[in-house]
């Protein structure tokens, strides 16, 4: 096996067996990065004595007695261009001392040494402190017969990278020429995750890893994480996203969610945000951070399906049924109004989806709804609505004002969140 920090610094010779140079680092094409098969370096980039960078495919060198043998003529080799740097991998530069993710084990660890095989392959990292003794140990002791201690190894199958683009300490220390860096979309085994699980590696992340990894996520999976989030996690990532990448993560998360972490920014940004999204979301949004956090009204949210109790139970459960396809959004009740085509409208009852699901599909909302309803006002203190959901056994408490006008709905978890210690208020699997 050949680990990475024992081939970097390796003397490189010639043809002629003169010395051209040393190995300054491995570079992997993107695409063998965060991938289930087998996955090989192409390229070694050659720091000349003359401080040059050569790029030198594997194929055309040989390692032979500890030092790395040119298969081809100096001249014939690259010298490295910046532009190159974007769309590789750099295993030194990237890779060791940077934290990547454990699929497996679901957490983030930090990359001690990379293990190569004789061939080349990439066989795993080594997160274990005898990858970093190893390093740290002088080379002779390392080469003591029955000193060459082995390692569990973390196969890189079943690693992702964090990011491919450099850190904020990279960018302090810079060694080897930069590109702009790149933000490489996320593999699938990670996508796949559970946006719980991939919400405790961002915690266990840096902001900048945190947000890196966010960015790599399709709109829903990036929102359902930022869903399980702790709030000022939510507001670093959020400071350190691209404008654009941020409005439209924001907009696949509930209004609730949405004002409650544009409330944790400065006036400036959030207007930016508020700005970028769709009117109608925008608008919403900016009706519910006019309540203070502390209030069933910063409680709230706007999404819930609100219909005339003329309906039938078979119309009731299609609006439902649309109302998850097309905005995700999973209700325990259907608040009965007024007249549901005016944004305000007086309620008149409520009937729970266990009630629509025994009825008859030709029943009537207003023959089923109970009209004797709990409800709170936008100004209620937070943990009395809280209490008010325990009490009653709700899944979620109607917001209304004076005139019984129908403004939002404070939903279980939420009144959860208020009860939990601060640390602790993490979103809960949704119960419905």
């Amino acid at each position: 096996m050949l680990y990475l920090s024992q081939l970097l610094g390796t003397p490189v010779e010639s043809l002629q067996n003169v010395r051209v140079g040393k190995i300054a680092d491995v570079l992997i094409p993107p695409s063998q990065v965060g991938r289930h098969e087998a996955a090989y370096p192409d390229v070694l980039l050659i720091e000349g004595d003359k401080e040059q960078l050569l790029r030198v495919p594997i194929v055309s060198v040989e390692l032979r007695a500890g030092n790395l043998h040119l298969l081809l003529p100096l001249e014939q080799l690259a010298e490295q261009a910046e532009d190159v740097l974007v769309s590789e991998v750099f295993l030194a530069r990237d890779v060791l001392d940077k934290q990547v993710i454990d699929i497996a084990r679901k957490k983030a660890v930090r990359v001690n040494d990379v293990c190569l095989g004789e061939d080349w392959r990439l066989l795993g990292i080594d997160a274990s402190v005898l990858g970093l003794i190893r390093r740290l140990a002088p080379s002779w002791l390392i080469r003591i017969p029955g000193n060459q201690s082995s390692t569990a190894l973390i196969p890189w199958e079943q690693i992702e990278p964090v990011s491919a683009q450099r850190s904020e300490e990279d960018e302090e220390q810079e060694t080897l020429p930069t590109g702009t860096g790149q933000l490489r979309a996320l593999s699938r085994h990670l996508t796949d995750m559970h946006p719980a699980d991939i919400a405790t590696i961002v915690h266990q992340l840096t902001p900048g890893q945190g947000a890196r990894l966010i960015e790599g996520l399709d709109d829903k999976t990036a929102a359902d994480t930022m869903e399980e989030i702790d709030t000022e996690r939510q507001r670093q990532i959020l400071e350190n996203i691209n404008l654009e990448r941020a409005a439209a993560i924001l907009q696949a998360m509930g209004p609730d969610e949405i004002a409650d972490l544009l409330a944790q920014l400065p006036e400036e940004r959030t207007q930016e945000l508020l700005r970028l999204m769709k009117p109608e979301e925008s608008e919403d949004v900016q009706e519910l951070l006019e309540y203070e956090q502390d209030t069933a009204g910063g409680l709230m949210t706007t999404d819930y399906i609100a219909l005339n109790q003329i309906h039938t139970v078979a119309e009731a459960l299609e609006a439902v049924r649309a109302s998850i396809r097309e905005s995700d959004v999973r209700i325990a009740y259907i608040y009965c109004v007024a007249d549901e085509t005016q944004d305000e409208t007086r309620l008149l009852g409520v009937v729970s989806l266990w009630d629509l699901l025994a009825a008859e599909p030709a029943q009537l909302l207003q023959d089923l709804m109970e009209t004797d309803v709990i409800t709170v006002g936008p100004d209620d203190e937070a943990h009395a609505v809280a209490e008010i959901i325990a009490k009653y056994n709700l899944l979620a408490v109607p917001v209304v004002n004076a005139e019984q006008i129908l403004e939002g709905v404070v939903t279980v978890d939420d009144a959860l969140d208020v009860l939990l210690p601060p640390e602790r208020r993490r979103r809960p699997n949704r119960m419905y």
